[in-house]
């Protein structure tokens, strides 16, 4: 992995632990241990699938790379559903309380989404290959006299 996609990755997974604190802090105040316990495994839930995407796209980019902005609609698209899947299949559990875990886990994706939008945007990411500077330029064969 690139040093710029660990920098990118941590500057997505990090406010997106944070806002997880914060929200496990609300939660454990509001409702109690199994709010704050539902709002770290939301929080936690939502770094590794982002984390994952992130990843495999990062893989595509490289691999692929005609296929990136298709890969990243798909993964995106997948990410949400799973997530969806996830609310339903905890939506009755007594481990910790569902609503705390549902509202931290939408919380945290769109801060992920937001500070992965704040990365990209703050990258000196190259669009054009550089010039070389070793050995020589090709030079205009229809231009000597």
């Amino acid at each position: 992995m690139r040093s710029d996609d660990v920098r990118s990755l941590l500057q997505t997974a990090v406010p997106t632990a944070v806002a997880g604190a914060v929200a496990a802090g609300i939660s454990g105040a509001l409702v109690g241990g199994k709010g704050a316990i539902g709002a770290v495994i939301a929080t936690v839930v939502v770094i590794v699938f982002m984390g994952l995407g992130f990843l495999v796209l990062q893989r595509t980019a490289k691999s692929l790379p005609h296929l990136f902005q298709a890969m990243g609609l798909m993964l995106y698209a997948a990410q949400i559903l799973l997530l969806f899947v996830f609310l339903a299949v905890f939506k009755n559990t007594t481990l910790f309380h569902p609503r705390a875990f549902a509202i931290t886990l939408v919380a945290t994706t769109l801060v992920w989404i937001g500070a992965q939008t704040r990365a990209h945007m703050k990258a000196k990411i190259l669009y054009v290959e550089p010039e070389s500077t070793k050995g020589d330029k090709p030079g205009n064969p229809g231009s000597k006299p």
